[in-house]
């Protein structure tokens, strides 16, 4: 069979799954299922963050956890530790060499796996898990490159296999709660975004300064946990290396991939003096590492432009001190909310010219996810919001369809990273997104997050 009409049976295939999830959408929401079979997951790196999907995993009962693999022992052996402590049968264990997870995705016994690696491994991890019949959840971001995007694209049309990029913050009360506002048509017709991850990660990025390398300035061979290999990103590019928490939401608010899509990006860069100075406060100005350089910038800001009309401001900010923000806004013809001072302003409901508190609009308007499943969420890690984006994923992928965050998002997301890096590399100059639905985003309808959502 040619591959183009292998690919021509496939979009068709995928059409028709898209259109039934956009109808009933409760498919990838429910908490329960008739179908009696556990879903047999394997998990791919078992950090800190791999350690929280394993917690939730096993808070199912349509879960079996079949397989585990990480090169480092002692995050193996907690996670064998968790597994005895909640009475889960033993796990097949890989780990002898960094390309022994090929071997997990080898496994009968394996239907799905989720990826919580370093982020270079995202895409080849992913792709890998595609072309072995195994549906895929990857950690974000979910590829470096223009390249890894479209082999994402690519790995998912020519197999079938679907892949959910597992964006959590697109699961936030909060976010669901305005997602609620902007599809009843509070906001109005929308016109402008703002996010971003704000985050003062120098104590990650380095250390925390718990072991006896010094005072938190060690990454690389010497750092503990993230410091082993995100520091080395700031070492290396001069780019937005961190966006989907923050574009993700936005992204859906405004449908991109399904009516409406990224056209083009600009991005700026501030000079890069923080981590430096993170190092020489905290290591003293002798310290070898004041000798690194750091290339990226400690705040980068990207316009984004849709092909609908409107503006999303991207801003990456991890290496000055601050507190933590993503940095929301959304801003329509009747109004917008912002997430920093809690506020809302909707045209002919709030007093002209002030502020409303949030609290009160978000309670009104608090998505049926949310009011239907938040006592399941407690503890759930990052405010309850990990439940659902393991829901979905496990009810997705139980029933072997597409995810509300597919691969066209990973992809359309994921990409800010390379083209902020060129367009900064350029003096700014725009920089025009692939589309990477090869003109599918025309005729994809938008997820029913409202209707029939559970």
């Amino acid at each position: 069979m040619s591959h183009q009409k292998t690919r021509r049976s496939f979009i068709k295939k995928s059409s028709l799954l898209g259109a039934g999830i956009a109808v009933l959408p409760h498919l990838a929401y429910s908490n329960s299922s008739n179908n009696q079979q556990k879903l047999k997951v394997g998990l791919i790196g078992v950090g800190l963050r791999g350690t929280n999907h394993l917690n939730n995993l096993l808070n199912r009962d349509d879960v079996l956890i079949t397989a585990i693999c990480d090169i480092d022992p002692n995050r193996i052996k907690i996670a064998q530790d968790i597994l005895k402590e909640k009475n889960h049968p033993n796990a097949l264990i890989f780990g002898g060499n960094d390309y022994d997870y090929k071997n997990l995705l080898g496994l009968k016994e394996v239907d799905a796996v989720i990826i919580s690696t370093p982020w270079l491994w995202h895409t080849r991890m992913s792709v890998d898990s595609m072309k072995a019949g195994k549906y895929a959840g990857v950690e974000v971001s979910a590829a470096n490159t223009l390249e890894e995007c479209w082999d994402l694209v690519n790995t998912h049309e020519e197999t079938g296999t679907h892949m959910m990029i597992l964006e959590n913050v697109n699961y936030r009360r909060d976010v669901l709660a305005v997602l609620n506002m902007v599809r009843q048509d509070v906001f109005g017709e929308l016109v402008h975004f703002r996010c971003g991850y704000q985050h003062d990660l120098r104590f990650v990025k380095l250390n925390d300064g718990q072991t006896a390398y010094g005072k938190g300035v060690e990454f690389g061979e010497k750092g503990i946990s993230e410091s082993v290999w995100r520091t080395q990103h700031s070492v290396s590019r001069n780019a937005d290396v961190y966006p989907t928490h923050g574009a993700g939401p936005m992204a859906t608010m405004c449908d991109v991939n399904r009516g409406n899509r990224f056209s083009s990006i600009t991005s700026n860069a501030t000079k890069g003096i923080g981590l430096h100075d993170y190092i020489v406060k905290n290591g003293g100005k002798d310290h070898p590492n004041t000798k690194v350089k750091f290339k990226q910038g400690d705040v980068i800001t990207s316009t984004i432009e849709t092909t609908n009309g409107e503006t999303i401001i991207v801003t990456h900010d991890c290496n000055l001190p601050r507190p933590y923000s993503l940095g929301f806004r959304v801003q329509g013809s009747n109004g917008l909310w912002e997430v920093d001072g809690n506020r809302i302003y909707i045209e002919g409901k709030s007093e002209p010219h002030k502020w409303d508190e949030a609290d009160e609009w978000l309670k009104k308007y608090d998505h049926p996810l949310w009011k239907k499943y938040g006592e399941h969420a407690l503890g759930a890690g990052h405010g309850g919001m990990d439940f659902f984006v393991i829901n979905a994923f496990v009810e997705s992928a139980k029933q072997n369809i597409a995810p509300p965050l597919d691969v066209y998002d990973a992809a359309a997301w994921s990409a800010i990273t390379p083209l902020s890096e060129l367009s900064i590399e350029n003096n700014g100059e725009p920089q025009n997104f692939p589309d990477f639905t090869r003109g599918l985003w025309i005729k994809r309808k938008p997820y029913n997050w409202i209707k029939d959502t559970y």
